[in-house]
C-alpha cells in the first residue's frame, strides 16, 4: 500500500511540477513585452501587490487560520525570494536583454533548487542523481548561450542573482507547503509581502508613464496572476509531493519552453539543437527520477 501510494504521489508531483513549469515558462516572454511600455520597477512591484490582492480574497473567502509564528520566517525567506528577488531582478535584465537569451542564467535554477532542497529539507540523494542533474543543466546551459547570441551579458548577472533567489524561494516554500499547503504558502507570503510592496509600487507610478498597449497590459497581468500566484500552488504541491531536489529537474524543461514560446511570440530566432537538446533534458529526467531517495535528516548544518 505504500509504495502504491508513493507512486501515486509521485505521478501527481509529476503532472503538477509540469503544469507549473509550463505556466512558469511564458514568465519572461510575458516579461519582455511588458517592460517594452511599462517601467521595470512598476511591472515588478505591481505583479506582487495584484497577486496579493488575489491571495487576500481566496483566504478570506476560505477561511484559512493564520499561519504559526515558526511559519512566519519560512514565509519571510519565500517571500523575499519568489516575490521581491526575482521579480525585481528580472524584470530589470529583461530590459537589457532578449527573453531567449534570458534562458541562459535560468538555466542554473533546476540544479540550484535541488540543493537549497537537500539543504533545507534534508533530501539526501545519490551521486547519480547529482550527476543526471549536472549533464543537464549543461546541456540546457549550452543549448540557451548559443540561443541567446553565443555570449553572456550584464544583465545575466541579474538572472543569475534571480535565479538563486527563485531556488532559496521555491525550496523553502515547498518544504512548508507540506505543513502549510501549496497554496496557503505562496498566498499568506504574497500577503505578508504586499505591504513592502506598496511604497515601493506608488514611487514607480509616481515616476513612470502608464499609458501602454494591451499586449503590454496582458503581459503585466499574466506575470501578476499566472505567474506570481496560480502556478505557484500548483509547483509547490507537486515539489512537496514528488520531492523537491526530484522535481525540481523538471524545470530543466523550462528554457526550452521559454524558448519555443519566445519564437512563437516575439519572432526571436530559434536554435537548431532543440531536439539533441530535448533528448538530452530527457535522459537527465529519466535517471533523475529513478534516482532513490534515502531517509531524510536535516541538513542545514552541512549547507
Amino acid at each position: 500500500m505504500g509504495s502504491r501510494t508513493n507512486r501515486s504521489d509521485m505521478r501527481q508531483g509529476w503532472i503538477l511540477a509540469f503544469l507549473g513549469i509550463a505556466a512558469f515558462s511564458l514568465t519572461l516572454p510575458a516579461t519582455r513585452i511588458a517592460v517594452a511600455y511599462l517601467d521595470p520597477w512598476f511591472v515588478a512591484f505591481g505583479r506582487g501587490v495584484l497577486a496579493a490582492a488575489l491571495a487576500a480574497l481566496v483566504l478570506l473567502v476560505t477561511r484559512q487560520p493564520r499561519p504559526r509564528a515558526y511559519q512566519f520566517l519560512s514565509l519571510t525567506v519565500v517571500a523575499l525570494g519568489v516575490i521581491v528577488g526575482f521579480p525585481v531582478l528580472s524584470a530589470w535584465a529583461m530590459r537589457e536583454l532578449p527573453a531567449s537569451h534570458g534562458s541562459i542564467a535560468l538555466s542554473v535554477t533546476p540544479l540550484a533548487t535541488a540543493f537549497f532542497g537537500a539543504c533545507l529539507a534534508g533530501e539526501r540523494l545519490p551521486g547519480r542523481f547529482w550527476l543526471a542533474a549536472l549533464a543537464g543543466a549543461g546541456a540546457v546551459f549550452v543549448f540557451a548561450l548559443e540561443a541567446g547570441g553565443g555570449g553572456l551579458r550584464r544583465g545575466d548577472l541579474w538572472l543569475f542573482a534571480a535565479a538563486l533567489m527563485a531556488a532559496l524561494g521555491y525550496a523553502e516554500g515547498a518544504r512548508l507547503s507540506r505543513s502549510l499547503g501549496g497554496w496557503q504558502v505562496i498566498s499568506w507570503a504574497l500577503v505578508l509581502a504586499a505591504p513592502w510592496l506598496l511604497g515601493p509600487l506608488v514611487w514607480a507610478m509616481a515616476r513612470s508613464e502608464l499609458s501602454a498597449p494591451p499586449e503590454a497590459w496582458a503581459g503585466f497581468v499574466y506575470v501578476a496572476v499566472i505567474s506570481q500566484f496560480l502556478a505557484f500552488m500548483l509547483w509547490y504541491r507537486g515539489l512537496a509531493l514528488g520531492g523537491i531536489a526530484r522535481m525540481s529537474q523538471v524545470q530543466l524543461l523550462q528554457p526550452v519552453l521559454t524558448l519555443g514560446a519566445c519564437a512563437l511570440w516575439l519572432g526571436e530566432p530559434l536554435s537548431r539543437s532543440l531536439v539533441g537538446v530535448a533528448a538530452t533534458v530527457l535522459a537527465s529526467l529519466w535517471i533523475s527520477q529513478r534516482a532513490p531517495t534515502r531517509a531524510a535528516e536535516s541538513l542545514r548544518s552541512r549547507c
